[in-house]
């Protein structure tokens, strides 16, 4: 056991030592890694869902090796990959294991530190969220100089204003972490003033104040599902519960949006909790569960992060939502197959959409293993 051990962090720590030198310059509009076979195999039976630091990791193991294993020589700035990444880094520490870590430091290390090519578009500023991860562990200026560089030129670019820059509610996953982050590690407020200002746009569009939920974009305003319910996409506000979960993690506790902030999750988690499966899980349309037989765990997985984040910080009640991340959780292992890949995670998308149990695609273990470490570190507390 102890020699497979030390084989599998060699492996995947060589992984990431060699990027930089070894893979050649890939695109950053690469494909999401992943797939849907038709037969995946069967489902984990060595796995427990329950709530011990030994079977949250032991899960989070199975099914960060699994994907780790296929994307070490294919480096990206795309935001599927960028998700990854965040849940990689945080499984590392949560795992104190440093070859998921080694494996992102190589990413990192071969684009030098620079988002990706769409200087304005959220989906590659999310990258940026590693980039400061891996920061605060080296103080190193050189890590946010092309970020800080870019985003210092981003914000003399005039607003449009009939669109906002964050026009689709995944955006406040991928770009406000990013900048409350820079905020914080360069003590210069001006990158969490554009933030708010964004982000409040976003909000004022998207935003719908009966249901306290967001539209995917402002094309959905006006869509329903087949019950006539308004369409509210599943994976969409899970990227906005863990997107402000990341953001609320770098905003100082005297900042006068952070009330805001709080309330909008804290509206988000309680429509949430109400809409969660039998199974623990949720749909990909959230008002009309009758109408999806699959459950979605990529939107699963990142309401359970937040959710359990929003506990572990004491902005929601644990004695109210601790059952809901327990249960959230139990079916996320559930569709953990016995080779370590994550099932039902629908394919890239702005809405509802079809696939097979077997899908899997790399933000779905990201939020997975962001999950699994938030969990964890509730599990050590009362």
């Amino acid at each position: 056991m102890l020699e497979k051990t030390i084989g599998r962090l060699l492996s995947l720590a060589a992984f990431g030592a060699c990027l930089a030198f070894t893979v050649p310059n890939v695109s950053a509009q690469q494909p999401a890694a992943g797939g849907a076979p038709a037969d995946p195999g069967p489902f984990a039976t060595d796995l427990s869902p329950a709530l011990k630091p030994k079977a949250i990791e032991a899960a989070m193991r199975r099914v960060g090796d699994w994907q780790a294993r296929r994307i070490a020589d294919t480096p990206s700035q795309d935001w599927t990959y960028a998700t990854l990444y965040l849940g990689l880094l945080t499984a590392s520490q949560t795992l104190h294991d440093p070859a998921y870590r080694d494996l992102v430091l190589g990413v990192a290390t071969h684009y030098h530190w620079t988002l990706g090519p769409r200087q304005q578009h959220a989906d590659d500023q999310a990258i940026g969220q590693s980039y400061l991860a891996l920061y605060r562990e080296q103080p190193d200026p050189a890590r946010l100089a092309p970020m800080r560089a870019q985003f210092d030129q981003v914000m003399q670019i005039p607003d449009d204003p009939a669109k906002p820059v964050w026009w689709w509610c995944d955006a406040l996953f991928m770009a406000p972490p990013v900048w409350a982050g820079l905020a914080e590690s360069t003590h210069d407020a001006k990158y969490r003033d554009y933030m708010h200002h964004e982000w409040q746009r976003t909000s004022d569009l998207l935003w719908d104040p009966q249901e306290h939920l967001f539209s995917r974009d402002a094309t959905y305003l006006d869509k329903h599902e087949k019950n006539g319910r308004k369409l509210f996409w599943s994976r969409g506000n899970g990227w906005v519960m863990g997107g402000l979960a990341q953001m609320l993690e770098h905003l100082p506790a005297d900042d006068p949006h952070r009330a805001f902030y709080i309330e909008k999750f804290r509206e988000m988690a309680d429509a949430v909790a109400k809409l969660q499966g039998p199974d623990g899980l949720w749909r990909p349309g959230l008002l009309d569960a009758a109408d999806y037989p699959e459950p979605e765990t990529s939107g699963s997985a990142f309401f359970v992060y937040a959710i359990t984040w929003g506990i572990d910080h004491g902005i929601l009640d644990r004695k109210r939502f601790k059952p809901v991340v327990e249960h959230g959780w139990t079916g996320l292992v559930r569709h953990v197959y016995q080779d370590g890949r994550l099932g039902d995670v629908q394919p890239i998308g702005a809405a509802p959409g079809a696939y097979t149990p077997g899908a899997s695609y790399v933000y779905g273990v990201g939020a997975f293993l962001l999950a699994g470490a938030e969990l964890d570190r509730m599990s050590r507390t009362r």
